[in-house]
C-alpha cells in the first residue's frame, strides 16, 4: 500500500450514494440462495462474476434484480447490511446513508416489516461494533407507477420515524422526475428529506426538474449538470451536494475512461461534489477503491480528497452538531 493509498483508507469520510441491495456480492449471494432454497441462473460465483459484464444502466438493473431474489427475511437484510458496515468501516468510512428499494423485494411477496427491521438492526450493531452512524433513504423505482411510489409511502408509514430521506432511483431515461412530483411533496409533508437520481443518463433538464419540481436536497449523480453553465452556477450558488460514484460512471459508460472523469472539474468550479461507490458488487470496487481511482486517474492532491470528504460530512443529513465532531475528526486527521 502506498501513502498515498494508506492516506485515502484513513481519511474520515461518510458515504452518501449506496443501494444497499447493490452491495451484495456473489459470495453472499449464493450463500443466502442456499439458506433460503432459492434457485439461481448461475452455477457458480464465476459465474456470476462474468455476468458482470454489462455495458448499461438496463443491462445492470436486469441481474440487480435478478440476485435481489435471494434476499427474503429479516436476517438476509441484516447480513447483507452489515457485510456492508464491515467492509465501509475499513474503508474509513464514519457514517453511511445507505439506500434501499422496497419495492424490489415487497413484488415478490417479502413483506415490508422484513426489509426494514433487518436493515435497522445491522445499523445498530454497526453502531456497536465500528461507532459508525447511518441512516436509511427509501427509494421509489421510476419505472414504475407514482401509484405504486404512494402505495410504499404508506406502507412505510409505521417506520417513517426511522427513515431519514426518500430516493428515485432505477432506469432514468424517459422517466423524467416530473413523473414522481406529487409523491415527493406528501413525503416532504411527513418531514422526509428528498433526493434523487439525475444527470446520470438523464440530461441536464432532468437535473433541473429535480431542483424545480421535486424540491430535492440533494442530487444523485448530477454528472451532466457540467453541460449547462448556467445549472452548474447555481448548483455552486446554492451549495447543492452531488453525490458522484466514478467507477459506476465508468462500468455503465457515462465516462468512456476515468481519465476523462469530471470529479477534479467540479472542485475546480466550485460543486459541492462526493465521491461514492453506488452499487460495489457490481461496480467493482467500495468507496476507498472509488477515491484511489479518481486520485490516480485525475492527479487529485491530498487537499482535493480532504475537500471531498469534508464535503461528504457537510452534504450529509447529520445533525449540525454531528457533522462539526466529524468535520473536526477529519481536520485532526489532517493534522491541522
Amino acid at each position: 500500500m502506498t501513502d498515498l493509498d494508506a492516506f485515502i483508507t484513513g481519511l474520515p469520510k461518510a458515504e452518501l450514494h449506496l443501494h444497499i441491495e447493490g452491495s451484495l456480492e456473489p459470495e453472499l449471494m449464493f450463500a443466502l440462495a442456499r439458506r433460503n432454497g432459492v434457485a439461481l441462473a448461475y452455477p457458480d460465483v464465476e459465474a456470476v462474476r462474468a455476468a458482470y459484464a454489462f455495458s448499461n444502466l438496463q443491462d445492470f438493473l436486469d441481474i440487480y434484480y435478478a440476485g435481489a431474489a435471494v434476499l427474503l427475511t429479516a436476517r438476509d437484510f441484516h447480513d447483507l447490511a452489515m457485510a456492508y458496515f464491515d467492509r465501509a468501516a475499513a474503508d474509513g468510512v464514519v457514517h453511511a446513508e445507505i439506500m434501499f428499494d422496497p419495492q424490489t423485494h415487497t413484488a415478490r411477496g417479502v413483506p415490508f416489516c422484513e426489509i426494514i427491521e433487518g436493515l435497522l438492526s445491522a445499523m445498530a450493531e454497526a453502531k456497536t461494533r465500528h461507532g459508525m452512524t447511518s441512516a436509511l433513504i427509501m427509494c421509489f423505482l421510476r419505472h414504475l407507477s407514482e401509484a405504486d411510489a404512494f402505495a410504499v409511502l404508506e406502507e412505510a408509514g409505521p417506520w417513517l420515524p426511522k427513515i431519514t430521506a426518500v430516493g428515485l432511483d432505477s432506469s432514468e431515461l424517459g422517466h423524467p422526475p416530473q413523473k414522481f412530483a406529487r409523491v415527493f411533496a406528501a413525503a416532504r409533508e411527513h418531514g422526509l428529506k428528498l433526493v434523487a437520481h439525475a444527470g446520470e443518463e438523464g440530461p441536464p433538464e432532468y437535473v433541473i426538474a429535480a431542483l424545480d419540481v421535486l424540491h430535492v436536497d440533494r442530487i444523485d449523480h448530477g454528472n451532466r449538470a457540467l453541460e449547462d453553465p448556467a445549472l452548474v452556477a447555481r448548483l455552486v450558488a446554492s451549495g447543492m451536494t452531488l453525490t458522484v460514484c466514478p467507477l459506476s460512471n465508468l462500468k455503465l459508460c457515462v465516462v468512456d475512461d476515468l481519465d476523462n472523469h469530471p470529479i477534479d472539474a467540479m472542485l475546480r468550479e466550485g460543486l459541492k461534489a462526493t465521491v461514492n461507490s453506488d452499487d460495489p458488487a457490481y461496480f467493482g470496487g467500495y468507496i476507498a477503491d472509488n477515491y484511489r481511482a479518481v486520485a490516480k486517474a485525475r492527479s487529485l492532491t491530498r487537499d482535493d480528497l480532504a475537500q471531498l470528504a469534508r464535503n461528504s460530512f457537510t452534504g450529509s443529513f447529520l445533525p449540525s452538531a454531528a457533522i462539526a465532531a466529524n468535520c473536526a475528526r477529519l481536520d485532526t486527521y489532517l493534522g491541522r
